[in-house]
């Protein structure tokens, strides 16, 4: 009968933690509580609004159930406890714990018992006089194969160790019950120290110990919660561990909950604190909303809390790093109003958002008042000058402060050195950026990925991929991890070097390293290979790039097209525009300006022009370029009058035209025998500042040449000469061929020992005339 009993109660408490689970997962569920024996019920308990229990079922269910645990043990046992408190008394158990005797037979019997976890709990009452001893039997007990403590046997223990100020102890207690609770939520736990407090003199100190915890494990929406529930039994956690949690939720991407959080501080009636209100006008402004902060800075000052150095700091810094300088300046004249002094910070910040907004002078004028102050610049104040001169490209000026932080005591750090290094490498001066890496090290001032990222980027845009090579190396051998930043320069040099083996090796490493590739990287790629013709390859690793999951740009559409285009193969590049628009993607500007230019270039000149009016229609404008490319088509499909059309809108939306264009129209318009257009063309080319190049020349002498206008090709032959543009044997060779057509010998004699010279011609009695079509 005993087994029996004994195996009922064991369902019984599974059933009980089976249905309290359920209910505990159920999305629809509202649960309701009893606030202690005695209360009135704070809430009731439905399923989607209708009840499943009565009040008091569900309130027994709760305590129940939160009381149960599981023990994996026999069932069978000859023990009885109903007289537990004469087999257990204080002094008998304090005596078997003190001395080990855990083979007591009174022991032995109560753990062969599926109730265990109750008696556990009694014994930890009896022993709550001597909190060590108490620790010493909970962590027994945990010890047994099969055993799990339930969460009343901890939530006493806590209340014996943190009523004994061993808060340390009570800590560890808390945070094991929490990490490894399967049973309970984190708020129900908290009821169960609720139902628990008893156990030792009555206080509140051990829940705001436990909502500490909850903070320190990182369960910050666990804890918000938990301090809903402490506010409805009217205990609330110290303000410092509110502002803990505040300040964590602050610091992730869960930036609605620390907002709500800061409102629900402030509508418990907390002493308004300038912490607080700190952390939160700080967390606006980095989050960028500073209406808000303005706003909760506004309240701040209603309230009767006065803003300290760290408030206008904040207000500060979040306005000038959005570009609103002048309203950091005068938050600046507020704060010395007020009689608060600015700190280093403070100027550091001042100057920090002035230099990235390229104000330099206003940047000075603060560093004047910094050392007027009675403050003298620190390694952030030099760094942030350097950095500044480095990104203007003022390398003298970044040197000078290099040289003044040094000469006043200051130590360079890693930021200071990687922007002098990263400014060099961008002028082509890699040496000296080699001797600061050398120097940095001497100093003790580890690399970084940074500085590792711009000497490999000055290297591989000078084409040394050895030696970036041996600095990738050594990266990997100081345990410096790559990010995708510094793949992406490899592979860019690499491209840039025509070196596509490695650059793909690089991309499987960098996926065997679990760095994902981005669609930067891919691109680079595809990009590489589509200039080499192999288009197949870029073919692969295109669908590969979308096979990985990663959302392939219209950048990447649009080299793969240019490629088809040059390659001749319209269909396929027509066939990526229309998966484009199946896929939702808009085209670009450049994905426009590739079609018409391949379009025209295949001699589909409507279709380009449907195309080019199309753009309108997807809310893009035609900029000089794509205008140059379908003027260009036009000029060279024998549609001259459409092409001056064309030219004509362009000028009246005030675009200015481009050497391209211009070249383009000159040729088109001297092909059809419309001379003094071209001349015409050239004039206002001059007119407008654009210098002609070869291939201006080239169309203007072939032209006039074939006209017989050779008196005016050979003045533009010298004019080219004379600004500096060297002919080549096309240019001689129109005017040569013409000069012996009209019998003008001297002159194509004269032209062709020009050419001995310039050494267009390799041999003097090489007369041949050179092949002028073009």
């Amino acid at each position: 009968m005993e087994q029996i009993i004994e195996a009922l109660c064991f369902f019984a408490q599974r059933m009980l933690i089976f249905l309290r689970g359920i209910l505990g997962r159920s999305p629809h569920l509202r649960l309701f509580f009893w606030t202690s024996p005695g209360s009135h019920l704070i809430d009731l308990c439905s399923f989607n609004g209708s009840p499943v229990f009565s009040p008091f079922q569900y309130a027994l269910l709760i305590r129940v159930s939160s009381f149960l645990c599981f023990f994996r043990c026999s069932f069978t046992t000859k023990a009885n406890f109903d007289n537990f408190g004469e087999v257990f008394d204080r002094k008998s158990i304090g005596k078997i714990v003190r001395e080990d005797r855990w083979d007591d037979s009174r022991i032995v019997s109560l753990f062969n018992s599926a109730l265990a976890p109750i008696w556990v709990s009694k014994i930890l009452v009896q022993l709550k006089g001597d909190p060590v001893l108490a620790l010493k039997f909970f962590k027994w007990a945990e010890r047994r194969i099969g055993s799990r403590h339930t969460t009343e046997s901890y939530c006493i223990l806590a209340h014996v160790l943190f009523c004994s100020r061993m808060y340390m102890d009570t800590n560890y207690i808390l945070k094991d019950l929490v990490t490894s609770s399967q049973v309970l939520p984190c708020c129900d736990i908290f009821d169960v120290l609720w139902w628990t407090r008893n156990t030792c003199v009555p206080g509140y100190g051990l829940f705001d110990a436990f909502f500490s915890v909850l903070v320190e494990l990182g369960m910050l929406e666990e804890a918000r919660e938990c301090f809903l529930r402490m506010k409805r039994f009217q205990v609330l956690p110290k303000a410092r561990s509110c502002n803990h949690l505040l300040q964590k939720l602050s610091a992730t991407s869960k930036g609605d909950l620390a907002w709500k959080f800061f409102e629900d501080m402030v509508g418990s009636g907390y002493y308004h604190s300038v912490f607080t209100y700190n952390i939160i006008i700080d967390f606006l402004c980095k989050q960028g909303d500073l209406e808000t902060a303005r706003s909760v800075f506004a309240q701040m000052k209603e309230v009767g809390v006065t803003p300290d150095v760290v408030t206008y700091n904040s207000l500060i810094d979040g306005h000038g790093k959005l570009g609103k300088l002048d309203i950091s300046v005068s938050i600046f004249e507020e704060m010395k109003a007020a009689g608060c002094q600015p700190d280093m910070i403070t100027y550091n910040s001042l100057i920090n958002c002035f230099c990235k907004y390229e104000k330099m002078p206003e940047a000075f004028e603060f560093l004047h008042k910094l050392k007027d102050s009675g403050l003298k610049p620190n390694v952030v104040t030099y760094s942030t000058f350097i950095d500044a001169f480095c990104k203007e490209g003022m390398m003298q000026g970044a040197i000078k402060f290099f040289m003044d932080m040094r000469r006043v005591g200051l130590m360079p750090n890693e930021f200071t050195y990687t922007s002098l290094i990263d400014a060099n490498c961008k002028v082509g001066k890699t040496y000296d950026a080699l001797k600061l890496i050398e120097e940095m090290l001497q100093a003790g001032v580890q690399l970084s990925i940074v500085t590792y990222t711009s000497l490999l980027d000055g290297l591989c845009e000078e084409g040394r991929m050895k030696e970036a090579e041996e600095v990738f190396r050594a990266m990997l051998k100081n345990e410096v991890v790559p990010n995708q930043h510094t793949y992406t320069v490899l592979v860019h040099g690499y491209i840039k070097a025509k070196q596509l083996e490695n650059a793909l090796d690089l991309l499987e490493e960098m996926k065997r390293k679990g760095t994902k590739p981005d669609s930067l990287m891919y691109g680079t790629i595809i990009w590489g290979l589509c200039n080499q013709g192999k288009l197949e390859a870029a073919k692969v690793l295109f669908y590969d790039m979308k096979a990985c999951g990663i959302e392939v740009n219209p950048v990447a559409y649009t080299t793969l097209m240019n490629a088809y285009f040059k390659a001749g193969k319209s269909t396929l590049a027509l066939n990526l525009l229309h998966e484009m628009q199946d896929l939702g993607i808009a085209p670009t500007v450049v994905t426009f300006c590739v079609l018409i230019d391949g379009l025209c270039k295949m001699g589909l000149i409507d279709e380009s022009i449907n195309h080019f009016q199309s753009m309108k229609d997807v809310g893009l404008q035609p900029n000089v370029a794509v205008y140059t490319a379908l003027i260009d088509g036009l000029c060279k499909n024998n549609c001259v009058e459409a092409a001056r059309e064309m030219f004509d809108e362009m000028l009246g939306k005030g675009m200015l035209p481009d050497k391209t264009m211009y070249t383009s129209l000159i040729d088109g318009n001297i092909k059809h025998g419309y001379i003094q257009e071209a001349l015409d063309l050239k004039k206002k080319m001059v007119e407008n500042g654009v210098q002609l190049d070869l291939l201006s020349y080239t169309s203007l002498i072939g032209g006039l040449s074939k006209y017989g206008r050779v008196q005016e090709a050979r003045s533009f032959l010298d004019e080219m000469i004379g600004k500096g543009v060297h002919p080549d044997k096309v240019v001689y060779g129109c005017l040569v061929k013409k000069y012996y057509e009209l019998g003008y010998l001297d002159e194509a004699f004269e032209l062709q020992n020009e050419m001995l010279k310039r050494g267009l011609l390799s041999d003097p009695s090489d007369c041949a005339v050179p092949d002028t079509r073009t």
